[in-house]
């Protein structure tokens, strides 16, 4: 019998243990199974396709690039005289938003003494032009952009056709 009280004197220790390992868990994003949040390929490929659209209305030949949330592009769209080298300019762009957590031009205007060096970085250029595709509160994508005389209109094409998917993104 003396076991038995022990073992519920124990137990909301035991209990407070548990609670307290499953928050920190929680905390870190480490639990057994963590689920994220993603843009399915149909948006992905209606926000690329809107961009492209959105530029060529401006006279502008670009491609756009929609990147997951890990930063692995999932569509990419290219007007037929954008030059080749704007995918990956387009491509890195949009993964700087994903690094920073913000447009890539406000990445840029904020950490201004860290920008040349982040341009060193594999996969990360931090130029105007790329923005994230957010849904609920979460980033669940970026767009970039590249081939309009300059990032600031690149911005401006990829803000455009975010805002024509409005109710698609905001469906959760």
């Amino acid at each position: 019998m003396r076991g038995v009280s022990i073992g519920r004197a124990l137990m909301p220790v035991l209990m407070l243990a548990a609670a307290c390992v499953q928050a920190q868990e929680h905390a870190d994003g480490a639990g057994d199974v963590v689920t994220s949040d993603r843009i399915g390929m149909g948006l992905a490929a209606d926000i690329a396709e809107e961009a492209v659209a959105a530029c060529t209305r401006r006279g502008y030949a670009v491609t756009a690039v929609v990147v997951d949330p890990s930063g692995d592009p999932q569509v990419m769209m290219r007007a037929t005289h954008a030059p080749r080298f704007t995918r990956q300019i387009a491509t890195d762009k949009a993964r700087a938003v994903i690094l920073a957590g913000i447009d890539s031009g406000a990445f840029r205007a904020n950490r201004e003494d860290i920008r040349m060096e982040m341009n060193h970085v594999d996969g990360i250029l931090v130029l105007d032009g790329a923005v994230a595709i957010e849904s609920a509160g979460s980033t669940i994508g970026a767009l970039g952009i590249s081939g309009a005389p300059g990032g600031d209109k690149d911005a401006e094409c990829a803000r455009e056709a975010l805002e024509a998917f409005f109710d698609r993104l905001q469906l959760r």
